[in-house]
């Protein structure tokens, strides 16, 4: 399995353009929450595909060191015959030695099948360690990148919040401003006001009432006097 063909959907998906998706999103957090596990759930499958691709990778390198030590083995075998059909031959028993002749070629044979196959399987090893270290890579960025998305979150949660905490108080600034308690206050006081001066205006009515009994007595008492001198006058002028 190929690193575009296991990461390729997070990659995909790496390189989206979120703040296009944001914007266009009636509730970002809900958004973010939904990206993030959706990455999670990406980053799983890429997991699992990855370890599937390094367990085939190991595989081959158990197969491979398997075919290395049967070729030595077998060398070791072959050398061991050839020794064993030496030894008779030169004790003159050539048919033994014939014998052992064979099984070293036999034993030679399986040598050369151990390493044909053993160096067959280099080539895929090493590439699949090219790969399977790329995707070790590729998973460590995404993890990563998961780590920031979700930092940039938070991030993004708590600024929104702060931002409608804001325009919440502000708004209610904005009410008072336009629904101001106090001129209502100012109303009242208005009216107090003006009972307070209506009451200044009776009492000022009402002293000035009396002010004018008082000086209509004064008067009535003035013309008594000036009466009873009038007729003091008379009775004097009549003795």
């Amino acid at each position: 399995m190929s690193k575009q063909t296991i990461l390729g959907r997070v990659t995909q998906l790496a390189k989206a353009n979120i703040n296009a998706l944001l914007d266009q999103a009636e509730d970002p957090q809900k958004m973010l929450d939904q990206l993030i596990r959706d990455y999670t759930n990406n980053i799983s499958e890429a997991e699992q595909a990855v370890a599937t691709t390094i367990g085939n990778l190991r595989m081959l390198e158990a197969d491979h060191k398997e075919d290395v030590e049967a070729a030595s083995e077998w060398g070791d075998k072959a050398l061991a015959a050839s020794r064993k059909a030496d030894e008779l031959r030169a004790g003159g028993s050539a048919a033994d030695a014939d014998r052992f002749d064979n099984l070293a070629k036999v034993a030679l044979g399986r040598q050369l099948r151990s390493e044909k196959e053993a160096k067959t399987a280099e080539p895929t090893i090493a590439a699949q360690t090219e790969v399977v270290a790329k995707l070790k890579s590729g998973l460590d960025s995404m993890r990563n990148k998961l780590t920031e998305l979700t930092s940039k979150r938070d991030e993004l949660v708590a600024r929104a919040k702060t931002a409608q905490a804001q325009n919440t108080m502000m708004d209610a600034v904005k009410n008072i401003d336009v629904m101001d308690p106090t001129s209502d206050l100012n109303r009242f006081e208005d009216k107090v006001r003006r009972e307070e001066a209506m009451a200044l205006g009776k009492q000022e009515l009402a002293a000035s009432s009396l002010d004018a009994q008082f000086e209509s007595l004064d008067d009535l008492d003035t013309s008594s006097e000036i009466e009873a001198r009038l007729a003091a006058l008379k009775s004097g002028r009549a003795a």
